[in-house]
């Protein structure tokens, strides 16, 4: 008898144990939501958040289910809970208020839709999207309404204060601002995504990465009215890798120093990227009278079709319509690698190196270069040109088209 107890002591614990280790699934219909489109879901998506995030089952599945669509107002997951490892799998489409008067917010998440805060350890996954309905947003001039525009031109979808997040799958369509911002944190991955908006939206940057370290953005389409990936303050060991950007004004680093700020990047890897239709290609950008530095930096591997400027160094930014002033500072670049760059321009400038006078580039390496002039998959006999202004200490190697002047030629014996 004794023997029999034990051994049903000992299954029951280990029913238990079996039952630790799959995860908490909790659909947002059990919460009440509708998911026609029309009706608020918001504290629908709020309730269910609570009951995964209380959970005391170690990992938990928040599941937003296919062929239903959600409305929703402003929403911030915040993920101090219990279970440790946390799950979106948005298979749903979530839909933002598509008219200004809808739009519901309080002071502390106007800035952003749907926002995910203090993780260490999540995962958004799935085949869902989300929907900014940024088209009346886009038409609203902040010059007439600067208080409307800055407080509900929100960001579609924001990582904050997280570590160790995965995001695969999803497309973010016509945000308002940003479909994607990645703020102030740690070894993010994200691959698979489907970013567009249409090429005249404006600000409508697919990933803003700013404070973070350790970023991956691999394997994505991204089509918007503005920078395909926008690299800003405080960010190193970003790696982007497989992008297709277009259109919109490619990928850029800053822009850096506005106001005399000191600000930094640093050790940026972008590699086979391909750039179609697009304004820039790779642009860093800082402006006049700045502080800081952008730094070990490497473009690899990149292609163009009908971009109008592929390569832009511009330290010459200055506030619009007004004079620019000469300052003695500058954020210093140096150290910036491009290697195996090809394809075609339809602009007249296909390298341009705007350096500081006081604060020149050095340390800019140029390898197997080849732009020509070309447009609708023609090439034509013109010849793209090189602008370079302040480059020092500066080399280039293989072939190089068009040639830039202020680069010494390195040799191979």
């Amino acid at each position: 008898m004794g023997l029999k107890m034990l051994f049903s002591i000992s299954f029951f614990q280990w029913v238990l144990f079996v039952q630790s280790m799959e995860p908490f699934v909790y659909d947002v219909n059990l919460a009440g939501a509708i998911g026609d489109g029309e009706s608020d879901d918001t504290e629908a998506f709020k309730n269910a958040w609570n009951v995964v995030c209380s959970s005391h089952i170690s990992s938990g599945i928040f599941r937003v289910p296919y062929g239903q669509k959600f409305l929703l107002q402003p929403l911030t997951f915040n993920g101090e809970c219990r279970p440790k490892n946390i799950t979106f799998q948005i298979d749903g489409i979530l839909i933002a208020p598509s008219d200004l008067s809808s739009w519901k917010c309080k002071e502390t998440n106007c800035n952003n839709w749907i926002t995910f805060q203090h993780f260490d350890g999540l995962i958004i996954q799935g085949t869902g999207s989300l929907h900014g309905q940024g088209q009346k947003w886009w038409q609203m001039g902040c010059m007439h309404n600067k208080v409307l525009c800055s407080s509900q031109k929100a960001v579609s979808f924001a990582i904050l204060d997280s570590k160790n997040v995965h995001i695969s799958g999803l497309t973010s369509m016509d945000s308002r601002k940003w479909h994607i911002s990645i703020e102030r944190s740690s070894s993010v991955h994200a691959s698979k995504l489907n970013i567009k908006a249409p090429k005249d939206s404006p600000n409508t940057d697919g990933i803003r990465i700013q404070h973070s370290t350790n970023v991956t953005i691999a394997s994505s389409i991204i089509k918007t009215g503005d920078d395909c990936i926008g690299i800003g303050d405080g960010s190193k060991y970003i790696n982007i890798n497989r992008i297709f950007c277009g259109p919109g004004h490619g990928i850029s680093i800053g822009s850096l120093g506005e106001n005399g700020r000191r600000e930094t990047v640093e050790y940026v890897t972008v590699r086979r990227a391909n750039f179609y239709a697009t304004e820039n290609g790779l642009k860093i950008k800082t402006w006049q009278g700045g502080h800081g530095y952008a730094r070990y930096i490497r473009f690899e591997h990149i292609s163009f079709s009908k971009v109008i400027r592929p390569i832009i160094i511009d330290q010459y930014t200055c506030p619009l319509h007004q004079h620019c002033k000469n300052y003695s500072t500058a954020v210093e670049i140096s150290n910036i690698l491009y290697n195996d760059l090809r394809g075609t321009t339809n602009g007249e400038i296909a390298v341009e190196l705007s350096c500081s006078k006081s604060v020149p580039c050095k340390n800019i390496r140029m390898k197997d270069i080849q732009l020509d002039y070309g447009i609708n998959g023609k090439m034509y006999d013109g010849h793209p040109k090189s602008h370079c202004l302040n480059v020092v200490q500066s080399w280039d190697e293989g072939y190089v088209y068009p040639n830039v002047p202020c680069l010494t030629k390195k040799l191979s014996y």
